[in-house]
């Protein structure tokens, strides 16, 4: 008998990439699936940007990058750090990795030990309890409603941290709930902050550039916590680059050295043609750029239309996402209905039953620890958006 590690046998499986994999194998079987689980731009990655990993190719950028990435691809960074966020770094600070999910993980690893405290509102992004589990640390998780925009206030957070607590990490704009926190919560929060001075701080600003009604704003910002936060951020989403591979982290010299010491024994430097490519994507300005400033007006116009449709459906209770891709709705309303003998005890069972039936992948919200909700994403198009509400609608209309 083959005998795993108690590390393994204690890590989940992602749950959006079980869904995913589940709607392709039925599709493999000539299902016509609408696929809403996976958090992925249905966008080209720009010409201009595919141009550059071309001239890479041409120029033989073909041997093994430095651990922590190109300087010139951290000198970028740090340029587009100053130019859009108004923040000061050096490319020593700077630590380019194979996605930021590898970026996530860097920092996790480098900074909990086990039995450290993480705190982090919920929903969080499904990676998060994984790496934390990695990292043996514990998971202190905060619950949040619809009523709050699924955001946590700065004295909730202060009730949470004990002398155990080592780090508070959150996303915004939210995966999976599209909640973007304002200057005026992240003031509050830094405050919190300025007290507790062994707290270290993940501002995960992946979604950044899909950002519906204000300027982007990172906790970073506020001088007297700078040096404890980590930013994690990369090319995938707003560049339509979710295959190319390539996050970074941000963070004080210390953190970096060792996140860059974790790299090198794992995976060593991101793979070299995305970076010499994400060099023109960090390049951009996103103020002035066609083709971002395009993305973002499709994304909002899909979040509207699918606003409509979604409140369309009984039992279904939204908000209107100030950013990233995602609805995140509570469906309690159907727990304890049942089709055919099958009760929906939970949001798993809900899904399950709506990819079964009504041909629609989606992602229980227990992934993102409230499982209560569920999450749609809208990076497809706006017949299958139509479509897709068509088909949950009718299915659910067959739960009694």
């Amino acid at each position: 008998m083959i005998r795993l590690s108690d590390r393994i046998n204690r890590l989940g499986e992602s749950e959006t990439l079980a869904m995913t994999r589940r709607s392709r194998e039925l599709k493999e079987h000539g299902v016509d699936v609408i696929n809403l689980s996976i958090g992925q731009p249905d966008f080209n990655t720009p010409s201009y940007i595919k141009d550059a990993a071309k001239e890479a190719l041409d120029q033989n950028f073909t041997s093994y990058p430095p651990v922590n990435g190109y300087p010139e691809l951290r000198k970028a960074i740090v340029a587009k750090l100053k130019r859009d966020n108004n923040l000061e770094y050096s490319p020593e600070q700077i630590v380019v990795s194979t996605g930021a999910k590898q970026a996530l993980a860097n920092t996790m690893l480098a900074l909990v030990n086990p039995g450290d405290e993480v705190i982090m509102p919920a929903p969080y992004w499904v990676s998060y309890r994984e790496l934390i589990k990695l990292a043996e640390g514990t998971a202190v998780v905060m619950p949040t409603t619809i009523a709050t925009d699924y955001k946590v206030t700065a004295a909730d957070v202060e009730k949470k941290i004990t002398d155990k607590t080592k780090i508070f990490i959150f996303s915004s704009p939210c995966n999976p709930s599209g909640s973007v926190y304002t200057w005026d919560e992240l003031r509050d929060l830094a405050a919190v902050f300025e007290k507790y001075p062994e707290v270290y701080i993940i501002s995960d600003e992946i979604y950044e550039l899909i950002n519906f009604v204000r300027k982007h704003e990172s906790i970073a910002q506020f001088d007297a916590i700078k040096e404890r936060v980590i930013i994690i951020n990369g090319v995938s989403k707003g560049f339509s680059m979710t295959g190319w591979r390539l996050g970074y982290s941000v963070s004080a010299p210390e953190i970096a050295k060792a996140c860059d010491k974790i790299q090198g024994q794992i995976t060593s430097g991101a793979n070299s043609i995305t970076q010499r490519a994400a060099i023109a994507a960090v390049n951009t300005n996103p103020s002035t750029s066609a083709e971002l400033n395009h993305m973002i007006d499709v994304f909002k116009s899909r979040r509207n239309l699918f606003a409509e449709h979604l409140r369309n459906i009984p039992g279904f209770v939204t908000n209107l996402p100030d950013g990233a891709f995602y609805f995140f709705p509570e469906v309690t309303w159907y727990f304890g209905k049942s089709f055919n003998g099958k009760t929906m005890n939970n949001g798993t069972d809900l899904c399950n039953y709506l990819l079964d039936h009504a041909h629609v992948a989606i992602v229980p919200g227990d992934a993102f620890g409230n499982p209560e909700c569920i999450r749609l994403s809208y990076a497809t198009s706006d017949a299958e958006l139509i479509e897709a509400a068509r088909r949950i609608k009718t299915a659910l209309a067959e739960l009694k």
